[in-house]
């Protein structure tokens, strides 16, 4: 893949959009690419991903607007879809996503990054919505997912006014997680992936489903979806592993192990 690279190390992996000449901007090829590295994840192996972007100065700066500012409605309307069946798949990967927001996340970057389970970035990272200021909407998830995010009000406030915000604004109004220096921000990606990579990975996919699939319907039935996935882990060697390892350490501190769980 020449526009995203792909590596796995240990039990995470790690995806880069790398069009850096463009602040890898999100054009046609990039999407189809990034389907293609989506649709190649061993989920089997892989148990947590990181996505960021080449460089420095720019996570994502939004989709091509060069390819974009010729298109007629049906094509606007198609390009919209390539988006956000490419941000779906990333949505809905079994194993958990970490965006690793390294500068720009503007229009298509915020969105990709919004389809992603957990986001931190840079001290130097820009996050909006800027379509407006361009005469067009979001089209890759942005008026969804930002009210899903931030709430209904401050979503619109950042889609009416094509604001961008500062890092230390997209943390206060949890639209990330945490912020790190230029530095630091790979490394607590990494870290954090490998947290989740130690968990028993059943469990980790059941709770990314419990937790998606809930949020798409009402209390009750969530709760019912929840109660099933929970049933579900009992079927497994890690939840007998796991909860044997605890009534070990639980009788003698001495006779704990360290878990293997088993890949899913």
């Amino acid at each position: 893949m020449a526009l995203v690279n792909y590596e796995v190390k240990d039990k995470y992996a790690v995806i880069t959009i790398n069009r850096p000449e463009a602040l890898n901007a999100l054009n046609s090829a990039v999407l189809d690419e990034l389907s293609a590295v989506i649709d190649g994840i061993d989920v089997n192996a892989v148990r947590a991903v990181i996505l960021t972007g080449a460089g420095e100065k720019s996570f994502v700066a939004g989709a091509d607007i060069g390819e974009m500012s010729t298109l007629t409605k049906s094509e606007g309307e198609a390009f919209g879809k390539k988006g956000n069946d490419v941000f779906r798949k990333l949505e809905t990967l079994p194993v958990p996503v970490i965006a690793a927001v390294n500068g720009f996340a503007l229009g298509g970057g915020c969105e990709i990054a919004m389809s992603c389970d957990i986001r931190i970035c840079s001290d130097n990272a820009m996050f909006g919505q800027p379509e407006v200021g361009l005469g067009i909407t979001p089209g890759f998830g942005g008026t969804q997912r930002l009210a899903r995010t931030v709430g209904v009000g401050m979503a619109k406030q950042l889609i009416y006014t094509a604001k961008n915000i500062k890092a230390d604004e997209a943390l206060r109004i949890g639209l990330v997680n945490a912020v790190y220096s230029q530095e630091e921000l790979m490394g607590a990606a990494e870290k954090m992936a490998g947290q989740i990579a130690a968990n028993a990975p059943i469990a980790v996919r059941a709770c990314k489903k419990a937790i998606n699939d809930g949020l798409q319907t009402d209390i009750d039935k969530a709760l019912v979806i929840e109660e099933g996935l929970f049933g579900s882990c009992f079927e497994t060697e890690d939840q007998k592993e796991g909860m044997a390892n605890f009534l070990r350490k639980k009788d003698d501190p001495a006779k704990k192990k360290v878990v293997d769980f088993k890949n899913a």
